[in-house]
């Protein structure tokens, strides 16, 4: 139990006009009962808080986010100097767009933050904006999958982690990255066990029906396929490809169109697309496997030979480096549940 003098952690939840609403109340709201909600559901008396959240920006001044609600956060970066944990929730910022010139003084601010002690810890997409500050370089770190490749560009130092849900990074790990948007979960979980105790994590798992997400995030990604470019012989082939990877050999084929050699294809293709093009061909086959055990009951075999491969064990392998589950733990994960009225008349 903790002491009754004991102040409750701050928690500086960095906002700006960008940040998702969602993943920062529900972090502050979550936060906000360790050590009272439960108490206060038993009928306990006495709970005391183990957090305090306070939203804080740049200037302190209301802001309108992304749907156009009015926020008024507690304050400025400057009534908040020395907090003991930043967060930074997500952003709604395309990964294709430059990097708001606003964010260079918030960097600063995470940067120092950091620098007297705090623990930073980013979610989903700010990985991004936690990039910016540098301190990830030479480090580990995780994204939401739809910004690692982008990060990764933007700062080749960072060794990025697609399929990981939770990153530690840093002295005394007190950098934490996390994946896709539901990954708060693990976030939350984790700070509450390391800074107020298991018991109280394992409470707040229960009292919101939390959990680890286990299998990582590839599950849920969609892999890249490709990156823009302006190589017009290159978007013939894969233009070409698209609409014929399940033949077989499709690389030699596309190779052989190109009218180049097939080594100076393959260097073409790869200074392109950032793939080469036997990557390129297994993520779109992937790709619609994954759609195949989505949406349909085939067996996966049959899924197999109808996008192109002929040893259905080689791709079964293949599916599971690539998406970090089996097929059938994938399909099992996304197939849309089937009512009780469903059930009886089929």
């Amino acid at each position: 139990m903790p002491n009754a003098d004991e102040k409750p952690l701050l928690v500086a939840v960095v906002a700006t006009p960008h940040t998702g609403t969602a993943g920062t109340f529900i972090a502050m709201d979550l936060l906000a009962t360790v050590g009272m909600y439960w108490e206060m559901l038993h009928g306990e008396a006495g709970g005391i808080p183990r957090f305090l959240p306070r939203l804080v920006t740049f200037d302190g001044e209301p802001y309108r986010d992304y749907h156009g609600v009015l926020i008024t956060p507690h304050g400025a970066f400057a009534d908040f100097p020395a907090p003991d944990i930043v967060m930074i929730p997500d952003l709604t910022l395309s990964p294709h767009e430059p990097i708001p010139n606003t964010f260079a003084p918030i960097a600063d601010w995470i940067r120092s933050t950091y620098e007297q002690g705090a623990i930073v810890a980013s979610m989903c997409s700010a990985t991004l904006l936690l990039s910016e500050t540098g301190l990830l370089d030479g480090e580990e770190a995780t994204s939401h999958w739809g910004f690692c490749d982008v990060i990764k560009a933007r700062h080749p130092g960072i060794v990025m982690r697609k399929e990981r849900v939770l990153v530690l990074a840093g002295e005394g790990h007190r950098l934490i990255t996390t994946g896709g948007f539901a990954s708060w979960h693990d976030l939350l979980l984790y700070l509450v066990s390391r800074l107020a105790g298991a018991e109280e994590a394992r409470r707040l798992s229960k009292l919101f029906l939390l959990d680890w997400h286990s299998d990582g995030q590839l599950p849920y990604a969609a892999l890249t396929v490709g990156r823009k470019h302006d190589d017009p012989l290159v978007t013939a082939a894969q233009l070409w490809v698209a609409d014929n990877y399940r033949t077989p050999n499709p690389v030699a084929t596309m190779a052989a169109e190109s009218g180049l050699t097939e080594r100076s294809f393959l260097r073409r293709f790869k200074r392109a697309t950032g793939q080469a093009p036997i990557e390129y061909v297994q993520t779109l086959r992937i790709e619609e496997a994954k759609q195949m055990l989505e949406t349909s009951d085939a067996p996966f075999d049959e899924i197999a030979a109808e996008i192109g491969y002929t040893e259905p064990s080689a791709f079964r392998h293949l599916f599971r480096k690539l998406v970090g589950v089996t097929p059938s733990a994938y399909r099992r994960r996304h197939q849309r549940p089937v009512s009780e009225a469903e059930r009886q008349s089929g």
